[in-house]
């Protein structure tokens, strides 16, 4: 069983989740990088290949984090995606990963023709 962090706590003015880990090891994680690596079937799909890759998320937020059981937990985001639990085990992987896995979804993105960047436009900009 994997351990539970020693601290988590999520700054919304950058919009980073710091962890503490009882080994001492720290990291942050943007609420970005959490979304995109969500570990719900959305994301993941219901096996190998079937992954849906995340664009336009790079002003997603957290708005809701919860704790499942002594497990996990469960982040509600901005954009409403709220499935998918981050156990401890792939919480730690994505901190120890953090490097890794941010390259290769970069690297996705751009075989992909696609962005970070939301596809949505501000109308509030558009009269001015």
């Amino acid at each position: 069983m994997n351990q539970a962090p020693t601290k988590i706590d999520y700054q919304q003015s950058t919009a980073l989740l710091r962890i503490e880990w009882p080994d001492g090891k720290q990291a942050e994680l943007s609420a970005e990088f959490l979304r995109v690596h969500s570990p719900s079937a959305e994301v993941r799909g219901h096996g190998i290949g079937q992954e849906t890759l995340q664009t336009g998320k790079k002003n997603v937020e957290i708005s809701k984090i919860e704790a499942t059981g002594r497990y996990a937990i469960k982040i509600t985001f901005s954009d409403g995606h709220d499935t998918g639990l981050y156990d401890w085990g792939y919480l730690k992987k994505l901190c120890d990963e953090k490097d890794k896995y941010w390259q290769t979804y970069l690297e996705k993105l751009s075989k992909a023709k696609e962005s970070r960047e939301s596809k949505f436009i501000d109308i509030t900009q558009l009269n001015s």
